[in-house]
């Protein structure tokens, strides 16, 4: 690990900073289907059960809702824990969260049939126009699971160092192709033997110039800097020709 690592705030990789274009993305990254600047960013979190992809949007409704409009819909197999779970935390209007039961593996209502997540999401757009910002988390489900660019434009891929440091290297299509990998619970390294370089090398290894950052959510300032990703992206979003 780089000496000057603190495993409790957001860490890019050892340059210290995101790699590619200013928005953390290579310049010829392709948006999702739609023109941009025409309706809202759409940004997809997704990840392993227990990764901290709720407290994740959580954190990221509290520091970007005071300045975007913002709408989230959130996925699980049979209830609406997640959704229920961000309205107890009344980090959103309650009519700003809605939930989508996808009754089969997340992965399927994410990428394969996207239908109840699509009119989730137009349905939030429609009701709070003008939305800026529109944030879809998905079910926890494994390293494979990936968004349909029919339905978000950028996608955050969350794993958490509880797992152990093996799992970058392990790849996967969320480790490798996502725009944005948040390596979450980094306080619990040292409790779990994690060590964070070789995160950070294995994932760079995966991911080549895509950024990633380190995370602690437990920390107030802990989606700091992914809340700086997520403004990067509206930014370029708006402004694309």
């Amino acid at each position: 690990m780089p000496p000057d690592h603190n495993p409790g705030q957001p860490h890019h990789p050892s340059d210290g900073h995101t790699h590619g274009h200013h928005d953390g993305l290579p310049d010829d990254t392709p948006w999702a289907f739609g023109v941009p600047g025409t309706r809202p960013l759409r940004i997809g979190i997704g990840g392993p059960v227990g990764s901290g992809k709720t407290a994740l949007v959580a954190a990221l409704c509290r520091r970007l809702a005071s300045e975007v409009s913002t709408v989230v819909v959130t996925n699980d197999i049979f209830t609406t824990e997640d959704a229920e779970a961000l309205r107890r935390m009344a980090v959103l209007a309650d009519d700003r969260i809605a939930p989508v039961e996808t009754g089969a593996c997340p992965h399927t209502a994410i990428r394969d049939d996207i239908s109840a997540n699509l009119d989730a999401v137009e349905h939030l757009e429609a009701r709070h126009a003008p939305v800026e910002l529109t944030l879809l988390e998905s079910g926890g489900d494994n390293l494979t699971a990936i968004f349909s660019r029919a339905l978000v434009d950028r996608q955050i891929f969350v794993i958490d160092v509880a797992g152990g440091d093996k799992v970058p290297r392990k790849g996967g299509p969320g480790v490798t192709t996502a725009d944005l990998l948040v390596i979450n619970k980094t306080d619990l390294a040292p409790l779990v033997g994690a060590d964070l370089s070789v995160m950070e090398r294995d994932a760079t290894a995966r991911r080549g110039t895509l950024p990633m950052l380190f995370t602690s959510l437990v920390d107030p300032e802990g989606a700091a800097a992914v809340a700086d990703w997520v403004r990067a992206q509206l930014h370029a979003w708006q402004h694309a020709s």
